[in-house]
């Protein structure tokens, strides 16, 4: 029984760990198309600026830089580097135990 937790909680902390990783990727992802200015029409550019934008929701407007480049790299970066170490800080706790 102990192997069988075991290995539900490494499965369990592995999903948590890929989960975070992909919630990351879509709020770089969009901060590079911003920066590289990006066709909005396009649908792939609406699907993940509006996944960032739910994502990033608590942080987007959360600094007022000037340019806007700096609020957005600022304001969806912090959300990505939170939802890395908050995931795998869980995923880690998991796979120890």
């Amino acid at each position: 029984m102990s192997l069988r937790y075991r290995t539900g909680s490494n499965s369990a902390g592995t999903v948590i760990a890929v989960v975070a990783d992909i919630m990351a990727v879509i709020l770089g992802l969009w901060i590079l198309m911003y920066l590289l200015d990006a066709n909005r029409a396009n649908e792939l550019v609406r699907f993940v600026h509006g996944a960032a934008d739910w994502l990033a929701g608590w942080s987007r407007d959360l600094f007022t830089f000037d340019a806007a480049w700096a609020r957005v790299v600022a304001g969806y970066g912090l959300a990505a580097v939170v939802y890395l170490f908050v995931g795998h800080a869980i995923a880690n706790r998991m796979h120890r135990h």
